[in-house]
């Protein structure tokens, strides 16, 4: 056999494979990610005031660092004297900035779990986006989604659709268009910007905490699911217990979520990754 026909099966088995274990089964791997500085860099700006009322964009990179002395004390930053936060400082993260949200998205540079994002998707995994944005959920899912039927970034649509049927083929689902697949898995997918509507821009732990406690039940119920699936099919070759990655570039939100994890999540089930300053390490 010709060593390209050789490199072109592995790939192909490869794709197949990344939604299942070596068994065949479900792997039942999932997914839940920060969005701003962890899955992409995005351009958009919180604003703040200098003591002569100047506005200043800070990034939310820089926002992670600062937080905690906006409005407490004041601080050097981009060569002005900054005091606290100007009048609606988020006005880019809520409903009024999703148009260019869904801009921004596809212009943004990958984060430090771009890879994994990309791996959630091509292998069909369910996911959740916790973010402290204010967006409306569905201007998230708009923006998944064209990166999805783009290709954007290593993001495969084939994959997708070859792991969604192969889901759908194992429990004996009825079929579907390749649209009717990629809207099921959306509507399948958790999108939580914690200051929609309610909640703290500045202080997004505690809504952060309310997501990933409700994906964690959400995951729960469905990998139970999808075991009585497979016990009726007698093709049961494991124990259907999820796993379960966050990840954040915001220190206190990891040790925010940690703290929730070790009173809660007693299997264990969910792993955490900080991802400051662009490298992802496991804590």
């Amino acid at each position: 056999m010709k060593l390209r026909q050789i490199i072109k099966e592995f790939a192909e088995e490869k794709q197949l494979r990344e939604g299942f274990d070596e068994q065949g089964q479900p792997d039942l791997k999932y997914y839940a990610f920060d969005w701003d500085d962890n899955i992409v860099t995005m351009p958009t700006q919180i604003i703040l005031s200098t003591e002569g009322g100047d506005e200043v964009g800070m990034s939310t990179e820089d926002f992670a660092e600062y937080r905690e002395k906006i409005g407490k004390q004041p601080f050097d930053y981009k060569g002005k004297q900054i005091v606290g936060y100007a009048e609606n400082p988020y006005r880019n993260f809520g409903v009024a900035g999703d148009k260019a949200f869904i801009v921004d998205a596809m212009l943004a540079k990958p984060g430090p779990s771009w890879n994994d994002f990309v791996e959630a998707i091509n292998g069909g995994s369910i996911f959740s986006i916790i973010t402290a944005r204010g967006h409306n959920p569905k201007t998230l899912r708009e923006a998944v989604y064209n990166m999805i039927v783009t290709n954007h970034n290593g993001i495969s649509k084939e994959d997708l659709l070859s792991n969604l049927k192969r889901y759908r083929e194992y429990f004996n689902e009825t079929k579907m268009s390749d649209k009717e697949m990629i809207d099921f898995y959306l509507d399948l997918a958790k999108f939580h910007p914690v200051t929609y509507g309610e909640g703290s821009a500045s202080n997004p732990e505690e809504g952060k905490i309310v997501a990933l406690r409700n994906f964690l039940a959400y995951v729960k119920n469905m990998a139970q699911e999808l075991g009585e699936k497979a016990y009726f099919k007698n093709d049961v070759k494991n124990n259907f217990v999820p796993n379960i990655g966050f990840s954040d570039d915001d220190a206190k939100n990891i040790e925010k979520i940690k703290d929730f994890l070790d009173a809660e999540d007693k299997d264990k089930l969910v792993k955490t990754y900080l991802t400051k300053g662009g490298e992802k390490q496991e804590v």
